[in-house]
């Protein structure tokens, strides 16, 4: 396993402190730092930037040859930290203690050492790992924004206001589509420059006030959550094979949700996000997709199609087959099966 120390901050000197480790040089553009991992340990980049009033992202999208532990080492406090795992995984520490935590794709983590004590960040051989960071200096953003917390919760107000690190905190949890939005958008931004510092300043803002958000959302009753997490896609998936192998029999929009473990909310969102449809919508979809496939691969009645898509009137079916494809049921299989006739009699003469 390699092993690196970074002994400085702010943002701009780590990054200066990772060049120097990897025998390499890196770049600077109004104050955005770019370092691109040397071919001789791997591959990616390592990007940092710091704002006015304590914030700053910096973002790893790198894959290594060999396991490799960086050691954030300093004499002073540490930044107040906010983890996103992207994609691939990270193992997370502090300075003095054995144990590292696991960080996997879609999970995020809100870290703060002790004292002086320094994080250890640990990635893993040959996966690529793409991992935001929202760092806060909390001494300078409490000076920034000191009225402002206030109005946050007492556990949040403690942890902010902790300038001098008298406590440590962990927190461990999925992030909402919103935050990986955030994240995509920053990664697509290609406008350089004075542009691009406003932009990502303004993304390092909202991406805190998801995190609160989410942060307050988690701290609710698991079926009360409102918002949606990337690690529930999975979950939108099964509904969606659900209605589409149980389409003539469909239960409830409600029990469908309470078999696959989200709430109705969570459900309507997270269809709407990965098929830009409500779930009802969904199932019309599948129910008319399905139909144009029995009408051309079968002999059955439109009553019998009717019944395998799960409708029951023969009258409502038709009119939203035509409302969609412009067409009635009876005319689509004609033409379609009169055009299949004309081209095998092409083919076999």
């Amino acid at each position: 396993m390699n092993t690196i120390k970074v002994s400085s901050l702010p943002l701009m000197e780590v990054i200066r402190d990772l060049a120097k480790a990897f025998n390499t040089t890196y770049d600077e553009s109004c104050g955005i730092y770019f370092l691109k991992i040397p071919e001789k340990i791997g591959e990616g980049t390592i990007k940092g930037i710091n704002f006015d009033g304590g914030l700053g992202i910096l973002i790893y999208d790198c894959k290594f040859l060999e396991e490799l532990e960086i050691k954030f080492i300093v004499n002073d406090i540490h930044p107040l930290k906010f983890l996103y795992c992207l994609e691939g995984n990270l193992l997370h520490g502090f300075e003095n203690e054995t144990d590292l935590n696991t960080l996997s794709q879609y999970q995020n983590t809100i870290v703060a050492s002790k004292n002086y004590d320094g994080h250890i960040l640990k990635f893993m051989a040959n996966i690529r790992t793409n991992i935001g960071s929202l760092e806060i200096n909390r001494e300078d953003f409490q000076h920034k924004m000191d009225c402002e917390l206030r109005d946050l919760t007492p556990n949040l107000q403690k942890l902010f206001r902790d300038k001098t690190a008298k406590e440590p905190f962990y927190y461990n949890g999925f992030f909402s589509l919103h935050a990986a939005d955030i994240f995509r958008e920053i990664e697509s931004f290609e406008h350089n420059n004075f542009i691009k510092r406003i932009f990502l300043e303004g993304k390092a803002y909202k991406i805190l006030t998801h995190q609160i958000i989410q942060y307050q959302d988690d701290q609710k009753d698991a079926h009360s959550r409102s918002l949606f997490r990337s690690s529930e896609l999975t979950l939108i998936d099964k509904a969606a094979r659900i209605i589409e192998d149980e389409i003539s029999d469909i239960d409830t929009i409600e029990t469908i949700a309470e078999r696959v473990g989200l709430n109705v909310n969570k459900l309507q969102e997270g269809f709407k996000h990965l098929y830009n449809l409500t779930v009802n919508g969904y199932v019309q979809k599948t129910r008319l997709e399905l139909a144009k496939t029995l009408l051309l691969s079968t002999d059955l009645n439109i009553s019998e199609i009717v019944t395998r898509v799960g409708l029951s009137s023969k009258s409502y079916f038709s009119k939203i087959f035509k409302e969609n494809y412009l067409i009635s049921p009876s005319d689509f299989r004609k033409k379609n099966k009169d055009a299949l006739k004309k081209y095998a009699t092409k083919i076999v003469n």
